[in-house]
């Protein structure tokens, strides 16, 4: 998503002249490349597909959206197996229309959960629950901490289910640090995620996050974090941002690289 205006033809071009060796990627390119395509264009490419974004968005009452819900969610699991990857992102969603109920919400992810960490296993794939920052509660995801992600994740096997560990969404949380060590010392952080938060935030706040450097968040120290907590596993960049969405795909995907390398090492 930091590049959607690559192709993925492009992008597997880019990473390969950058020397990127993995990346992370999303259904709708995938869907609409054709999952066997991309399979095969990543292999081919020499590129390790850290995760599948994604899945989720659990919260519905009504029976036949809940039973639709799941089947995509069944279906983003098969995606992820086909492309390599043993980690499908889950955003949980947010509340259904009219609802004021976040605990029953919360519980409605547990309810499907029960039911999708199985069919994961069986497909070699982790779900991994990401908290997404409060201001997304009410329409896009419920759970807003990672203790919460945590307390969701716990009640299953951590091969099933884990979190997402993402800078822009708990930067702002002082007990995020603490709830990192618990997520490793239970071997729950599935994928770990770099985006810098950036003000003023734009109309509708969902394409405002900023590139590594330009915002308020110490990325050396959250890297810090993960790794006291024993991840050893990739490092994603995913950046909303529309500005970095007009610019040639290329020369963000060089600038990334760099600002990564500037503020973590």
């Amino acid at each position: 998503m930091t590049v959607k205006q690559l192709s993925l033809p492009e992008l597997a071009d880019a990473c390969l002249e950058l020397g990127v060796p993995a990346v992370g990627l999303w259904r709708e390119p995938v869907q609409a490349y054709g999952v066997a395509a991309t399979a095969k264009l990543v292999r081919e490419a020499g590129l390790t597909v850290t995760t599948l974004c994604r899945g989720g968005f659990l919260t519905a009452i009504d029976p036949e959206a809940r039973a639709a819900a799941l089947a995509d969610n069944r279906r983003a699991v098969e995606e992820a197996a086909a492309l390599g990857t043993g980690t499908l992102v889950l955003v949980s969603g947010g509340l259904p229309a009219g609802s004021r109920d976040l605990h029953g919400a919360r519980e409605r992810i547990a309810d499907a959960l029960a039911e999708l960490g199985p069919y994961a296993e069986q497909h070699g794939v982790r779900l991994a629950i990401e908290p997404l920052h409060p201001m997304y509660a009410s329409d896009r995801c419920v759970v807003s901490t990672l203790a919460q992600a945590l307390d969701l994740a716990e009640r299953f096997p951590a091969h099933q289910v884990g979190v997402t560990v993402d800078t822009y969404h708990i930067w702002w949380d002082d007990q995020a640090p603490a709830g990192i060590a618990r997520a490793g010392a239970g071997g729950r952080i599935h994928t770990f995620q770099l985006a810098d938060w950036t003000t003023p935030l734009p109309e509708g706040v969902l394409n405002g996050r900023g590139q590594i450097g330009d915002g308020a968040i110490d990325m050396r120290e959250w890297k810090g974090y993960v790794e006291a907590a024993g991840y050893t596993g990739a490092i994603e960049v995913e950046l909303f941002n529309d500005g970095l969405w007009a610019r040639d795909g290329r020369e963000v995907l060089a600038e990334t690289a760099n600002r990564f390398l500037t503020h973590t090492a």
